[in-house]
């Protein structure tokens, strides 16, 4: 570790939400710390094989004889700490080796790491022909790199600007012939509480792509298109003299004037200077990411490498053979490319909810970018990861955070209601019934933690505890009648004990899989529902107790969990007729499911594909390449333009428009059940999935379905 820390008792930055957070302080030299480690050492005899193992807090970045290895770890909790382990053999010779580490620790209290505790430092074990040659010790070589100089925080605390200067930048650090005598002698933190785990997830994709187009709009101003929203870091070369600056803007798209808004929408400014050394060439290497699609570099025209511009792409590995689809609508295919971009883009090391403003991991975002991810990389790891991510914050709450792993406390009661219905989810597609049995405890204590808020009939009320969110943004609650402001007024309404019944209704699922007995209390809750919210004069749902206003989000989820029956489903698919996707993506989710069990799938499929102002349709209008957080740029006042959630379409093409879904725990049956719509000529799906591939083809009225031999059919 970096002598600076050594002793520093660690902070604790958890509590809940609404709870007086502990007295925070932290110190600002030891914010935004990059520290480069060498070593050196020697390999004799036969290399057969070798692997390393290796984390860091916050974060690495591994180079072994000058070239990039891999980085992480993933986010943890220090409780359960994630280290990598990776085979390096190709980057190993027989004499002498070099190894380079890039740590970064941030100090930010936020949604991407749990920062800003005082914990820092890295660990390593190298292994040759399965045996233990190399281990941290002081021996190890340390300095402080001053380059990074900070440009600002962007965000809500996200991520620091990267101002450059290479004039103080260690050039060469990374190569084997680099003297790194001066160094200091590396500090052995023996008062680490870290708990190791080796990360079962994958480590991330990392790849360099070369711009579609390169503009020269002024003098020594080029404006560089990538052709599509990315996440990564914008990289290039540069030759100058000593002290001369360049400016380098990133952003999601353009402004009136065609110039890069690097002033972006989601509250990020994306404006960094990069200082030369006038020492060769220079080479630009930002740390951390960003979400764009367009960057632009001021300098001069005989210092810049035109040729030399490109960036560097980072996401959870997604093989394309994977999941295929394709259709006579050009519209639905647009519609289902912006979603997987999204979804690709928005997989970074968790299930992040944007790349940009926020980079956290949100429970309520993973019922949506979970169920499409499942689809589109077949990596149940990760859904997996993510699951036992948010069971371990119950260690704050047993109520579960809305953020996890992660230093930002925050608490939305709508989101931890829907983690047992993701777990289901889980384990429809994995049959892992160990992992749904691990879990059970975190199931009971958070049933536990909801039934202090229950009144005399079962309704959930005054839960003041944790924000009630309803949808997001605020202006696209179709007026729900009920003050949701922080702290949660007083009283009982609709949404939050449809999700409650709901997640009753999973849990007894749940206790049916794992042969656990239970008294089933859903019907009387069904009951209290239908006394507290339905309005027989409109033979609609109510927003709350005493309220005449039905918002859509009042009747979507009764509609979707069964307490809507008789007549009063199609008063509800009468509303949504009328009223449409008036609603935010995140809650869209959940209506098209609901049109799918109301079996109104002729009106689920002309929402999908409206071009209305509230669709998928128009964002594409607006240029969309991958799913933004709201329908349109306006229609939030810090829209980001790669946004996960808004990925519904996914799940709802594959599961309710050509029907497909398992029927038992881990595809042993699937239920197939085809509602293709009349404007369809043409539909082909591949699908790989716990039991292998399954392919859909409709084609001139007839479908070719073909399975995995032992897979049996129902529907």
């Amino acid at each position: 570790m970096d002598h600076e820390f050594y002793g520093l008792a660690p902070i604790n930055v958890f509590h809940g939400e609404m709870e007086e957070p502990y007295a925070y302080s932290h110190r600002e030299d030891l914010k935004n710390r990059h520290m480069l480690v060498r070593r050196k050492f020697v390999i004799s005899g036969i290399l057969e094989n070798a692997f390393i193992d290796i984390t860091a807090d916050d974060y690495y970045k591994l180079y072994i004889n000058g070239k990039y290895v891999c980085q992480g770890p993933a986010p943890a909790y220090y409780f359960k700490y994630w280290y990598n382990r990776y085979d390096i053999s190709d980057f190993l010779k027989i004499g002498e080796n070099t190894i380079a580490v890039h740590v970064y620790y941030q100090g930010l209290v936020n949604r991407v790491w749990n920062s800003g505790d005082y914990r820092q430092g890295m660990i390593a074990e190298v292994f040759i022909n399965d045996r233990l040659q190399l281990c941290t010790d002081s021996a190890w070589k340390y300095t402080i790199c001053k380059a990074y100089k900070s440009g600002g925080i962007i965000g809500y605390d996200t991520q620091f600007l990267e101002n450059i200067d290479m004039q103080l930048y260690e050039k060469g650090w990374k190569e084997e012939k680099f003297d790194d005598s001066k160094w200091e002698n590396a500090c052995e933190n023996t008062m680490s509480d870290h708990k190791l785990f080796m990360q079962k997830t994958r480590m991330l994709d990392i790849y360099e792509v070369k711009p579609e187009m390169v503009t020269r709009i002024g003098e020594g101003i080029y404006l560089i298109d990538f052709g599509h929203e990315i996440t990564g870091q914008f990289k290039m070369k540069a030759h100058g003299q000593k002290g001369q600056i360049i400016e380098i803007r990133c952003g999601e798209e353009l402004d009136d004037n065609k110039r890069v808004r690097y002033e972006m929408r989601c509250n990020c400014n994306y404006r960094e200077f990069w200082t030369l050394s006038g020492n060769g060439c220079d080479e630009l290497e930002f740390y951390d990411y960003k979400a764009f699609r367009f960057a632009e570099v001021s300098g001069s025209d005989d210092i810049i490498d035109t040729s030399s511009f490109s960036a560097v792409v980072r996401h959870y590995p997604m093989d394309e053979s994977l999941c295929q689809f394709q259709s006579s609508s050009k519209l639905l295919n647009k519609i289902w490319s912006i979603c997987k971009n999204g979804v690709r883009y928005g997989t970074q090391e968790a299930y992040i909810d944007c790349p940009s403003r926020e980079k956290g991991q949100y429970l309520g975002d993973i019922t949506i970018t979970a169920h499409s991810h499942i689809y589109l990389a077949s990596d149940l790891k990760f859904f997996r990861k993510a699951l036992e991510d948010f069971a371990l914050s119950a260690f704050i709450s047993p109520g579960l955070m809305a953020v996890a792993p992660g230093s930002h406390m925050q608490e939305i009661a709508d989101y931890s209601l829907q983690w047992p219905m993701q777990l289901l989810l889980y384990y429809n597609h994995s049959g892992d019934v160990d992992f749904l049995k691990k879990m059970y405890p975190v199931i009971e204590k958070l049933e536990k933690y909801f039934k202090r808020y229950e009144r005399y009939d079962g309704l959930l009320e005054n839960v003041t505890d944790k924000w009630n969110m309803v949808d997001w943004p605020g202006n696209l609650r179709d007026n729900y009648d009920f003050d949701l402001k922080k702290p949660i007024g007083n009283g009982c309404h609709n949404v939050l004990n449809a999700f409650y019944y709901g997640m009753k209704k999973t849990i007894n699922h749940i206790r049916d899989e794992l042969h656990i007995g239970y008294r089933d209390e859903t019907d009387g809750l069904r009951q209290a529902f239908i006394n507290a919210f339905y309005n027989p004069e409109t033979d609609l749902f109510a927003d709350a107790e005493g309220s005449r206003h039905s918002a859509l989000h009042s009747n979507v989820l009764p509609l979707l969990y069964g307490i809507a029956g008789g007549s009063t489903v199609k008063s509800i698919v009468s509303l949504i007729r009328k009223k449409r996707l008036n609603c935010g993506v995140y809650m869209s989710y959940f209506l098209l499911k609901a049109l799918a069990a109301a079996e109104e799938n002729d009106l689920l499929y002309e929402l999908l594909t409206s071009s209305d102002e509230h669709s998928w349709g128009n964002m594409i209008t607006e240029g969309a390449t991958t799913c933004f957080e709201a329908w349109g740029k306006n229609q939030k006042w810090n829209t980001s333009l790669c946004h996960p959630w808004a990925s519904a379409p996914i799940p709802v093409i594959i599961e309710d428009i050509i029907g497909l879904k398992p029927a038992a725990p881990g595809w042993r049956e699937i239920s197939f059940t085809p509602h293709i719509s009349g404007s369809l000529d043409f539909i082909y799906l591949k699908l790989h999935t716990a039991a292998g591939s399954i392919s859909v083809q409709y084609k001139n009225g007839c479908i070719d379905l073909e399975l995995p031999e032992g897979i049996s059919v129902a529907g």
